[in-house]
């Protein structure tokens, strides 16, 4: 598990070996079970955490107990809610697997810690910070600007592993009824 978090940093920085074994040495590794949460909405995030395997949702639930995904994080990809680990106040998200999943977790305090003793790794978090605001910039101008068909189409694309997750995932994902998302794969199989 460590060896693919080692590999995605690689990705994003240039670090020396010893510096990457240590900060990865500031990484719990963790087990979760399908529909197992790390996080549930009103707790404080106290991690960031990297998913080594496994499949999640990150998700609000509004006034009118409708699930609302803001994404979903695959292998190699990260979780967390940074508003409550950043700011440490409840959290307005909750976090579940949506399969048997592995992740590595850092605390605040050893990331903080990280910024302070391995300038490289604020860089690190810096290009990743960037690169989410990119991401939920371009997913708030397609909700409002393509049409249903046009996300979906989009979200297949972006979310290789879209035949693990249900209509009723994707519907969340998306913001319109499953229902709806059945009809579209439906005219898409039909070449419609």
């Amino acid at each position: 598990m460590i060896e693919s978090l080692k590999e995605n940093i690689a990705k994003h920085i240039s670090i020396s070996n010893k510096e990457l074994d240590d900060f990865c040495r500031l990484f719990k590794i963790r087990s979760v079970k399908k529909k197992d949460h790390l996080l549930r909405e009103g707790e404080v995030c106290n991690f960031e955490g990297f998913v080594s395997n496994g499949l999640f949702r990150i998700y609000h639930v509004d006034y009118n107990g409708f699930e609302q995904i803001l994404y979903f994080a695959t292998t190699d990809w990260w979780i967390t809610d940074i508003d409550s680990f950043t700011n440490e106040k409840p959290s307005m998200l909750s976090i579940e697997a949506l399969e048997d999943s592995e992740v590595c977790l850092i605390s605040k305090s050893d990331k903080d810690f990280a910024y302070e003793h391995y300038p490289k790794i604020e860089r690190l978090f810096r290009i990743m910070t960037q690169k989410t605001h990119v991401s939920l910039q371009r997913r708030m101008i397609d909700n409002l600007s393509k049409t249903a068909d046009e996300r979906y189409l989009d979200f297949i694309d972006k979310y290789p592993h879209h035949k693990r997750l249900s209509n009723r995932l994707i519907a969340g994902y998306l913001g319109i009824s499953h229902e709806f998302v059945s009809k579209i794969r439906k005219k898409l199989s039909q070449g419609k």
